[in-house]
């Protein structure tokens, strides 16, 4: 389990869109059935906790390896999962101390678009960021208010050092 969880999650995984992509074939139909058994909030909220406690240790593992939890190593980190075109980044602001970015394509979006589980795109992706950055390093407050895996334009990240 660990070993699958650190390359999933790891940004020096080329692949990781492939990985997002299998992670979708498997976890949607596994969540439709815990629909169907619990009731559509109540399995997708757990989902979302699993995704998200996942995400966290991720990101406690991400600064232990990198041997730092600054945020502009995170910053350089975030910028890697657009590699390849993955998302495409507007920079408004990069400082020690703040990170304020917006995605303005996201193949992960068009991803789950391809494979018709879209609803499901925010659980399996976006849900992850905020408990990434957490177990990163507690003291970054993470905004977003919108994303364009729920319809919006553009997803509006807003980073900075407390």
């Amino acid at each position: 389990m660990v070993v699958r969880k650190e390359l999933i999650m790891s940004s020096e995984n080329p692949n990781l869109i492939k990985c997002r992509e299998i992670e979708g074939l498997i976890a949607v139909p596994l969540i439709k059935g815990f629909i169907e058994e619990c009731g559509g909030q109540k399995a997708l909220v757990r989902a979302r906790r699993v995704i998200q406690e996942l995400a966290q240790e991720a990101g406690c593992k991400a600064s232990e390896t990198l041997g730092s939890n600054s945020l502009p190593d995170l910053a350089s980190l975030m910028e890697s999962w657009s590699e390849g075109g993955l998302l495409v980044e507007e920079i408004l602001e990069k400082t020690d101390r703040t990170y304020l970015f917006n995605v303005t394509r996201c193949r992960y979006a068009e991803l789950y678009e391809r494979l018709g589980i879209r609803e499901f795109g925010y659980t399996l992706s976006c849900c992850r960021d905020e408990p990434f950055v957490k177990g990163f390093n507690p003291l970054i407050k993470f905004e977003r208010t919108q994303t364009i895996m729920e319809g919006a334009p553009i997803c509006d990240f807003r980073l900075s050092l407390a």
